[in-house]
């Protein structure tokens, strides 16, 4: 299945920040303080190095096989039916995470804006509004988040310098007092996130510059990491130990501003940060998972499935965790960081090893 749409370095860029950027700052603090204390915006450096080599692993590769997603050259570099096996896990993986995202905005929406809404109705409904953006396209979702990016850029300064004059900066000292372990430790957590350039995988096909696509990439996690490390440094000056215990860390600073500032209601502006993150990271999960199943099985229109996608998202968001509050927060914790890890950078990298040691080895017969 080959498309004529583009996007250029500039969308592709700020998809990438969208995708990674606004969940990572309202969640991430608050699990990384449990073992970094105050060191915890120290942690952010060893994650975006391994987000800086998990970037650079699927570029090259996409490099090698250009105009293919991960999907369809995996079956050129370890032959097919081993290809078949790990498409097939990809796909899991990717509506495992759909289930993850839909689940955590059900537990955002409904512990800060609608407290008695049904869980079902609060993840179907971003579901369909994704599944309508996953059909328009990825153009179309590149194009929509030229504009929700900037706003959520626009909606943040204001809160970062409001954070900022409620901050103590004795609570950030004193710096690496119990060594690199923890710092090593809470890491885990955001690299996470950053390893989440695994996206690449899919969208460098699209990329009309492909040339551009090293400097956007790294323009993209340098945003993304600046802007949680000035995220993460006030909040520690504001809460400190008490970070730790807080599930939405940022949005209890936001709270804390609006009721010791001169603004009230604050909340807003996160909830609306949220909910347009949500919006494009689901509607480029949905998009990778029926541009996946596409490749996988040779179906010639991905947007045949987009739909049922979307309600499988919607009804596995709210069975798979069943106290989604507990059950979700202990799987972030506890399971997904080496999960991601493992399918985020340590797959691709191999596929690169297996690769270069192929081409290698076919000019040494030569």
């Amino acid at each position: 299945m080959e498309s004529t749409e583009k996007i250029s370095g500039t969308q592709l860029c700020l998809l990438i920040f969208s995708f990674i950027a606004p969940i990572v700052i309202l969640i991430i603090p608050g699990v990384e303080s449990k073992f970094s204390k105050q060191d915890t915006w120290i942690t952010i450096f060893p994650a975006a190095l391994i987000g800086s080599l998990t970037m650079w692993t699927m570029i090259i590769l996409s490099n090698r096989y250009p105009g293919q997603t991960i999907i369809q050259y995996s079956s050129q570099i370890i032959g097919k039916w081993p290809a078949k096996c790990l498409g097939c896990y990809l796909i899991y993986y990717w509506i495992n995470f759909d289930f993850v995202v839909l689940n955590q905005h059900i537990q955002f929406i409904n512990t800060v804006l609608l407290l008695r809404t049904p869980a079902i109705v609060v993840s179907l409904t971003l579901a369909l509004l994704c599944g309508i953006a996953a059909y328009m396209g990825i153009g179309s979702i590149a194009r929509s988040n030229e504009y929700i990016s900037i706003l959520i850029i626009v909606l943040l300064v204001p809160l970062l310098i409001l954070m900022l004059a409620e901050s103590d900066s004795e609570r950030i000292l004193p710096v690496m007092s119990q060594g690199m372990t923890p710092i090593l430790k809470a890491s885990v957590y955001p690299t996470a996130y950053l390893s989440q350039f695994f996206i690449l995988g899919w969208l460098l096909p699209y990329l009309n510059q492909p040339k551009k696509a090293i400097k956007v990439s790294f323009i993209a996690l340098f945003l993304i990491a600046s802007l949680l490390c000035i995220t993460v440094i006030p909040l520690i000056m504001i809460f400190g130990p008490l970070a730790e215990k807080l599930t939405f860390p940022v949005l209890e600073v936001v709270r804390y501003i609006g009721i010791t500032g001169s603004f009230e209601r604050l909340e807003a502006i996160a909830v609306a940060i949220w909910v347009m993150g949500c919006f494009v990271k689901d509607a480029l999960v949905c998009f990778i998972i029926c541009l996946s199943i596409c490749h996988l099985f040779n179906i010639t229109n991905y947007r045949n499935i987009v739909f049922p996608i979307a309600i499988l998202g919607a009804i596995g968001s709210v069975s798979v965790f069943k106290y989604y509050s507990t059950d979700l927060n202990t799987y972030l914790r506890y399971s997904f960081p080496s999960y991601a890890f493992f399918t985020q950078f340590i797959l691709p990298l191999t596929l690169l090893c297996i690769d270069t040691i192929k081409r290698r080895w076919n000019k040494s017969e030569v």
